[in-house]
């Protein structure tokens, strides 16, 4: 014995201490030092959407009603007549319903329209939309028409996606990413490592219900678009009008795809678990197993890996059409790369599954198996780790996004993890190599195939029981006669045959050692699939750092380090509010006409050149080249005819558009402008 497996032991330990462990490192050191470069070097690029910028701004008090409201957005995005509401201070719709695209020269924006005669005080925007890869977002944000007032509106608690529906609809979404890998990692363990699992019950139930999951999840994600997008209720999931939506979406269409390529797919594993299992019978029967002389099963086995390559690419493809791959940069070449990170992730944990079910439930495996699934296994983890640190260069795109964002963090998270997974597939290899090396342990007919199967003489007769002697035809002492004492020996039998196998199966020390290092595996496993779920529905890091600094340039510039005092600015504005005593002139002085802290005064004189005592005067500043403002301002009454407001901050200098809104009774007022340079 010794003689026969010393050969085998030193190739295989330079296989797991040498070569491929030593390139696999190597490999994941230069491409660590290339993901690094390219986070130094990387442009600015976004790939999920998110609001840039509003007119007006959050938070501006406008001396008059706009007759609309404008968003840009980062990327184009699925918007509907119902996506933008304004809502006015008592919770009444102020928009018209209509959302128009007025995207143009690179810049992605969306209006609505709002009704006319719009009170003062505060309204509020809220939006919602669907980005380019299938993300629900949503937010909100308030104005003032004249001056800022208290406001009822109340807008949902939960953000877009969330709550019950949103659970759902991410369970549904990790089933689906699950019952891919097993079923795609299954099958093309079978056909690349081990064609008798094509015959084994375990294997064959491991693809059916991967299939079975994939499907059902395929299909209750499309059901729950409708709620998940939109309304947040589980009950409009049955919504047809809204269904008929969906199917006219990106994401609609990829579900659709998706079931149609699982048709094909149930195909594929009826013929894989038939025919082809037939044929693997046939040849194990006549000794053909291993030496491939069958070109009729060689046919087949090459026509089912063809087609079950282009099914599960199909199916990989529907993800990176509808999601992150499908829109930011560069998607002729991320949408490739993801279908291959996908199908890499299900060799690999897919064939951690069927090796784990085999090694749990058969009695035997040939070790010539479990060394060609670490090789399949080896190859996934360099595509994984290649794909892998492009897309992540590709989401994340700088250091500070890395380690700054929900993304960049869920990212480090999976590195890490597969990082511990590298580390124990190492121990993996071997106990791999030792059961290669290793001598069988008989069972109980003495044959490896068999270990564990009781023969004949093992099962229990009419003979082992008590009471069972005599005649078969007494009544009392008949075992077949009687069905119930017939059911409990079949039971018995099965019981101790189970127990036999796994007597023989933990017997073999390599064997229970490989088992549990590829359970360590398979759940390590099970958590980077959770978190490669969780960053399929997280804002990519780019994305998050573009929309903040969209968000700070939207604020008040510093003013300029250059600018100096000029002495106060001064102005005269006529205006006529149209009622009675209507007519008068506004003398504006502002000082010191600087950026910085100002101070201003209105003199406002009537017919005669006496001074009006206006009941209400309101002001605003805007600098229209830099698209900033209007700043409000509300002057307080210092004398009759004079309003002064202190500490006015002008941010930066310019020629800056002063509104002034006078008011002369309950319903005359106007609003006058003049330009006043600054700085």
């Amino acid at each position: 014995m010794t003689a026969t497996t010393a050969p085998l032991r030193p190739p295989v330990r330079r296989l797991v201490r040498g070569g491929p462990v030593r390139a696999l490192l190597a490999a994941l050191v230069l491409a660590g030092a290339v993901f690094g470069t390219l986070l130094t070097a990387a442009g600015p690029a976004a790939a999920h959407a998110a609001l840039t910028a509003s007119n007006p701004k959050d938070g501006a008090v406008v001396a008059t009603a706009p007759k609309e409201v404008s968003l840009t957005f980062s990327e184009h995005l699925a918007m509907g007549d119902d996506s933008i509401r304004v809502l006015e201070p008592d919770g009444g719709r102020a928009d018209t319903g209509a959302v128009r695209d007025l995207s143009a020269d690179g810049r992605v924006v969306y209006a609505v329209g709002l009704r006319t005669g719009l009170p003062n005080g505060t309204y509020t925007v809220a939006w919602q939309a669907v980005s380019a890869d299938s993300h629900p977002i949503s937010g909100a944000f308030t104005f003032s028409i004249g001056a800022p007032s208290a406001t009822t509106v109340s807008l949902p608690g939960g953000e877009t996606g969330g709550g019950l529906v949103g659970f759902l609809y991410d369970v549904a979404r990790y089933t689906a990413y699950g019952g891919f890998a097993l079923m795609t990692g299954g099958a093309a363990f079978i056909l690349l490592c081990w064609p008798r699992g094509a015959s084994v019950r375990p294997v064959q139930r491991l693809v059916a219900r991967s299939w079975t999951a994939l499907t059902g999840a395929t299909l209750a994600m499309l059901l729950l678009r409708v709620p998940y997008t939109g309304s947040g209720e589980l009950a409009d999931a049955f919504d047809l009008t809204g269904l008929q939506d969906v199917l006219e979406t990106k994401t609609g269409a990829a579900l659709v795809s998706r079931l149609l390529l699982l048709g094909a797919a149930a195909l594929f594993i009826a013929v894989l678990f038939s025919t082809y299992a037939q044929r693997v019978r046939a040849g194990e029967s006549s000794g053909d197993e291993n030496t491939g002389k069958d070109s009729g099963r060689a046919d087949l086995a090459f026509g089912l890996g063809v087609g079950g390559a282009v099914v599960s690419a199909g199916i990989a493809a529907t993800w990176a059409l509808s999601e992150h791959a499908s829109t930011g940069i560069q998607t002729g070449l991320a949408m490739p790369m993801d279908v291959l990170h996908l199908l890499a992730v299900a060799g690999w944990l897919g064939g951690l599954a069927a090796l784990l079910t085999t090694l749990h439930r058969e009695p035997s495996i040939e070790p010539a198996a479990v060394r060609r699934f670490s090789t399949v296994a080896f190859v996934c983890v360099i595509a994984l780790a290649v794909t892998g640190l492009y897309q992540s260069w590709r989401q994340v795109g700088s250091w500070s996004a890395l380690t700054g964002t929900a993304y960049g963090q869920l990212l480090l998270t999976k590195a890490a993890l597969i990082a511990v997974l590298v580390v124990v597939a190492r121990f993996s290899r071997r106990w791999t190599a030792q059961l290669g090396a290793a001598p069988a342990v008989p069972g109980p007919q003495g044959s490896p195939e068999n270990a564990g199967l009781p023969g004949p003489s093992d099962e229990p007769g009419p003979s082992d029981e008590p009471g069972a002697a005599g005649a078969a035809g007494e009544p009392g002492n008949s075992v077949v006669a009687d069905p119930v004492r017939a059911a409990q020996l079949a039971r018995q039998r099965t019981a101790l045959a189970g127990a036999a196998r796994r007597k023989a199966r933990d017997a073999d020390p390599v064997r229970s050692g490989l088992r549990r290092a590829v359970l360590a595996e398979a759940a390590v496993a099970a958590v980077v699939l959770a978190v490669t779920t969780a960053l399929t529905a997280t804002e990519p890091g780019r994305t998050e750092e573009t929309a903040s600094r969209a968000a700070e340039d939207g604020g008040s510039p510093s003013a300029s380090a250059d600018s100096r005092p000029r002495g106060p600015a001064e102005a005269e504005i006529p205006f006529d509010t149209g009622g009675p005593n209507g007519k008068g002139t506004i003398r504006l002085t502002l000082g010191p006409a600087s950026p910085g802290a100002n101070e201003l005064t209105l003199r406002i004189t009537g017919t005669g050149g006496k001074p009006l005592d206006a009941p209400e005067v309101r002001a605003s500043f805007t600098l229209q080249d830099k698209q900033i403002g209007p700043l409000p301002v509300t002057p307080v009454k210092v004398a009759p005819g004079q309003w002064s407001a202190g500490a006015v901050q002008i941010p930066m200098p310019g020629n800056w558009l002063v509104k002034v809104t006078v008011r002369t009774s309950d319903i005359d007022q106007t609003t006058v402008d003049k330009n006043v340079k600054i700085g």
